[in-house]
């Protein structure tokens, strides 16, 4: 019996070790989504990898990543809007994108060189970091889970992770996006009782930092909920990346945009119950 219980300790020390880093999201951070549905695998890059984002312990949403482009694909999350005045956090990147035995909760740069002794080189080498961001002209760190739909500082401080974040147009960033975040998005789930939102990125053909980071050809969200009356509601919405315009459209509209767009095959965002039309 005694090693059955060590057995079982060390798998459980194992499991813990690889708590943010995952191999998909059909049973881990699945909550995210719509019915627990993750979206489906037309939108997976080459080199895709799934994270539980984990900010104290605590997962708060879920990213698909892609490790080649150095952005993320997309960013799940169930939607709590708040109007509290942002507090901005040190920026933080994934440490088990550099090795799996290294903490599941997101860290910052500077912890990961000086507490774990990580160089640089491999916090680079493994994902987008804060000087990819430097320098920037006419772009901005996009976010593509926002800090406003998040109702702790907790959950508004772990979106402050560069797998969340994305080479956006600073005319789109500070104007009709900001208004999709922080009109449109409200205004529509007003009658939810809890709101799905998936927000993407699709790539495009330029770069920053000297190829490093992709520059996403277009930005786009979707949400599902179930309503107050128990009816399902879902919509959509995409931009270009570089020009201030939004198109909010149905949810079957940007899915069939998307599978354009990526090329990778079908695209269907949520649950079969969420409507397309």
């Amino acid at each position: 019996m005694l090693w059955l219980l060590l057995l079982q300790v060390w798998a459980s020390c194992l499991w813990l070790g690889h708590g943010e880093v995952v191999e998909s999201f059909v049973n881990t951070c699945n909550e995210f989504f719509y019915q627990k549905m993750p979206a489906t695998n037309g939108l997976l890059p080459e080199n895709p990898t799934w994270i539980c984002q984990t900010f104290k312990d605590q997962p708060f949403y879920a990213t698909l990543y892609d490790k080649d482009r150095r952005i993320p694909v997309y960013s799940a999350y169930i939607y709590q809007f708040d109007t509290s005045k942002r507090v901005t956090p040190l920026w933080m990147v994934e440490p088990q994108l550099i090795r799996d035995n290294l903490p599941k909760d997101m860290e910052t740069e500077a912890t990961l060189r000086e507490t774990y002794e990580v160089s640089q080189d491999d916090i680079s080498e493994s994902q987008a970091v804060y000087q990819d961001y430097l320098k920037l002209k006419d772009l901005d760190r996009g976010h593509l889970n926002p800090a406003a739909h998040h109702d702790t500082q907790d959950g508004r401080d772990a979106t402050f992770t560069l797998t969340n974040i994305v080479p956006q147009n600073t005319a789109l960033n500070n104007g009709k996006w900001n208004v999709y975040e922080q009109k449109t998005m409200p205004k529509k789930s007003k009658d939810c009782q809890t709101t799905y939102a998936i927000v993407g990125a699709v790539p495009g053909n330029s770069s920053i930092a000297g190829g490093r980071v992709n520059v996403p050809s277009h930005i786009w969200a979707s949400a599902c909920c179930k309503t107050n009356n128990n009816t399902v509601i879902a919509w959509g919405a995409i931009a270009e990346n570089d020009k201030d315009k939004i198109r909010v459209l149905k949810l079957g509209a940007l899915e069939e945009k998307l599978a354009e767009l990526y090329n990778r095959g079908p695209v269907s965002l949520f649950h079969v119950d969420c409507p397309r039309t």
